[in-house]
């Protein structure tokens, strides 16, 4: 008995969602967009590198004896 409430207010909601399209803000997005790049150009990203770097797994390495018993 409450489903048809229940789906009214649903509809309702993915109704105002839709057509609702606030003013957006292109100065704060610029500003985000700025600080974004700037970032990583300044190497913060250094620490995945070197995350990567310590795990990275040599596959010139791997014969046909390193293979794991069960996986036939």
């Amino acid at each position: 008995m409450g489903r048809g409430r229940q789906k009214a207010k649903a509809t309702k909601v993915a109704r105002k969602l839709k057509y609702f399209s606030p003013e957006t803000d292109y100065a704060a997005l610029e500003r985000e967009l700025v600080s974004a790049s700037s970032a990583s150009e300044a190497g913060e990203d250094n620490d995945y590198e070197e995350l990567a770097a310590k795990y990275a797994v040599d596959d010139d390495d791997w014969d046909e004896s390193d293979e794991v018993p069960g996986n036939r």
